[in-house]
């Protein structure tokens, strides 16, 4: 059986090689085709998979154009039976790929598979989540979510993680899809830059009648940042990161609930924001707290007139 693997690379040159090392290392009786696109990396990441992997076939590009829609440009060279996205910080197991085959083997309403993620240190990550929605977003940002403990929130950890169970999306760094799926509803939509496409894709899947799912049946290593970091210390491009991910979320909402419920996300956070405020003046910390916030808030506004409220990307 052909599987078909896309990994997108953005300086992390030895890290990407140590990725596919596994990768190719977990392939048992399968064959595997790999595609891996590279986000204009200024260091040399092309060389090394060049030099260290010449089966792979490589798409160089001039420029960053984002995770979404880099993933989509290995769509026309696929041919494999399943298509997995592998994140060039995500450790697989040698069983990875041939427990979580056969397991989409044998639940055929299953398009899309996620597996337990844990970090270096062994700790669980946020692996098998629920739609963001405005209501739940605002509660966990104002801290008001231990008031509500009937609402579905992002990051559920509540529960064991041992048992398969259907969810709403999986994230993106072992995310392993059934070919017929994107024949059905395509990869990424190419409107996301970075943040909320696996969030919007697993939404297109359900809608389209297919179920998403986790598996603990194996784990990743999923470091994280590491692209982030290569931009210098991951805090002094959190403003940029923080951006894209509220423009990915005016996307999100505007695309799958219309404008009113845009509308209603902005209100909410400008909300949020303010009763951070209040309690940074309660807390006798007014000036730098209130000043990231008024910031956070003046972010908002203008990414919902820019985007059109969600109604088409910055980038």
């Amino acid at each position: 059986m052909l599987i078909s693997v896309i990994l997108v690379s953005y300086n992390t040159a030895q890290m990407s090689i140590e990725v596919l090392k596994t990768l190719f290392a977990s392939k048992g009786d399968f064959e595997l085709e790999v595609v891996v696109i590279d986000n204009a990396s200024r260091d040399n990441s092309v060389e090394l998979i060049q030099q260290t992997f010449p089966q792979v076939k490589l798409i160089v590009n001039k420029s960053n154009v984002g995770f979404g829609r880099a993933n989509n440009q290995a769509v026309p060279f696929l041919h494999g039976d399943y298509v997995l996205l592998l994140n060039t910080d995500a450790f697989i197991k040698e069983d990875a790929i041939a427990k979580t085959v056969a397991f989409m083997q044998s639940q055929p309403k299953v398009g899309i598979l996620g597996v337990k993620l844990v970090g270096r240190d062994g700790v669980l990550q946020p692996c098998c989540r629920y739609f963001p929605t405005v209501w739940n977003l605002f509660l966990q940002r104002t801290g008001l979510s231990r008031w509500f403990p009937n609402v579905r929130y992002v990051d559920d950890m509540s529960w064991d993680h041992a048992s398969p169970r259907q969810c709403d999306w999986v994230p993106g760094c072992y995310y392993l899809i059934r070919r017929e799926l994107v024949n059905e509803v395509g990869l990424f939509d190419p409107r996301y830059f970075l943040y909320s496409e696996e969030v919007d894709h697993c939404k297109m899947a359900k809608s389209a009648g297919w179920d998403v799912m986790y598996f603990p049946g194996t784990e990743v290593v999923h470091v994280g940042g590491e692209s982030a970091k290569s931009d210098g210390n991951i805090s002094l491009v959190s403003r940029q990161l923080v951006a894209l991910q509220v423009e990915s979320e005016f996307l999100y909402f505007r695309k799958n609930h219309g404008l009113l419920m845009t509308i209603l996300h902005l209100c909410l956070q400008i909300l949020a924001d303010l009763i951070q405020i209040l309690k940074s003046f309660i807390k006798l910390r007014p000036v730098l707290i209130s000043s990231q916030y008024m910031q956070h808030i003046f972010l908002l506004c203008k990414l919902a007139y820019v985007t059109g409220f969600g109604k088409h990307s910055t980038k």
